[in-house]
């Protein structure tokens, strides 16, 4: 049975008032239009809805039956409108960010706080991982965008990338090693002193591994740590050479508690990027969010 769905809503409204003539007034429809309208939805139920009286109309005992299941599929109708308008005004929702501690302190924080300003009734959710399973996790929309360091390497065909801010990285040491700083050192010499990195999986680390290959060099930390942050804190007491970002501990580098390397080989800059399913469609506060980040940052 193919029934016109504004039968139903004509049906719900005279039920509700119990009146032809104050639901045409709502409805803003003739009353004749409205008889009609009940009339058609009778013959294609097979049954009568409604007992006319003097005073208005009274549902029959199918039509009160008919009423209930009706009455639950139009609140819930007008529930859903209601829901979309608030999940496009920002009124509510939610946005599962995939992203790494470090990136989320020294990248997103300010973005994060003027998106929560504007929409402080939207709940966000931060979802930390290695870049991999990152990268997996929005590519089956369990994540709504992905904040990360690029690299060269294809992330495949359904992911959407765009590059939001560059930046450079450096090797760093405390003055434990300042003997170190007025030298150029090449990137296979860095095996002859301790070295910190991150552990492998992560984006950095995939990024300074390419470099270091592209120049015939496997390089060989003595501590590998999980966090970028540890890689400062090890560097900044004296375990050796870190390589960091430098924008990221540029005032630690001003105050002199670490001191950049030069280094003989190139180390090319990097972009920060955000990454979207190309198979999922963003919400409204994806969209939202990305906007606030590319008002400032364009690569």
């Amino acid at each position: 049975m193919n029934i016109d769905f504004e039968l139903y809503r004509i049906f719900y409204v005279v039920a509700n008032k119990g009146n032809i003539t104050k639901a045409s007034e709502e409805l803003n429809i003739s009353q004749p239009a409205i008889s009609k309208s009940i009339k058609n939805l009778e013959d294609q139920l097979g049954g009568q809805l409604f007992i006319r009286t003097k005073r208005g109309v009274i549902l029959t005992e199918e039509g009160e039956e008919f009423y209930n299941y009706i009455k639950q599929a139009i609140e819930y109708i007008n529930n859903a409108e209601n829901k979309f308008t608030d999940l496009i005004n920002l009124e509510t929702g939610c946005i599962k960010i995939g992203i790494s501690a470090t990136l989320t302190k020294e990248f997103l924080l300010p973005y994060l706080e003027e998106f929560h300003l504007l929409h402080p009734k939207i709940n966000i959710q931060i979802v930390t991982n290695t870049a991999n399973d990152l990268i997996s996790k929005l590519k089956n929309g369990l994540i709504d965008l992905m904040i990360l360091n690029l690299n060269d390497k294809n992330y495949g065909s359904d992911i959407q990338i765009m590059k939001c801010k560059r930046i450079n990285d450096c090797f760093v040491v405390n003055g434990k090693y300042k003997e170190l700083v007025n030298k150029e050192i090449s990137l296979k010499d860095l095996n002859n002193y301790p070295l910190i990195l991150q552990s492998k999986g992560s984006n950095t680390r995939e990024f300074l591994d390419e470099i270091a290959r592209k120049n015939g060099v496997v390089l060989k930390p003595n501590i590998e740590l999980a966090s970028y942050s540890l890689v400062v804190e090890f560097a900044k007491i004296g375990f050796g050479i870190g390589y960091v970002t430098k924008e990221y501990v540029k005032d630690r580098i001003k105050n002199k508690e670490l001191f950049e390397l030069k280094i003989k080989e190139n180390i090319p800059s990097r972009c920060i990027g955000v990454a979207l399913s190309k198979n999922h469609l963003p919400n409204f506060s994806t969209k939202k969010l990305i906007e606030i980040i590319r008002k400032i940052n364009y690569v």
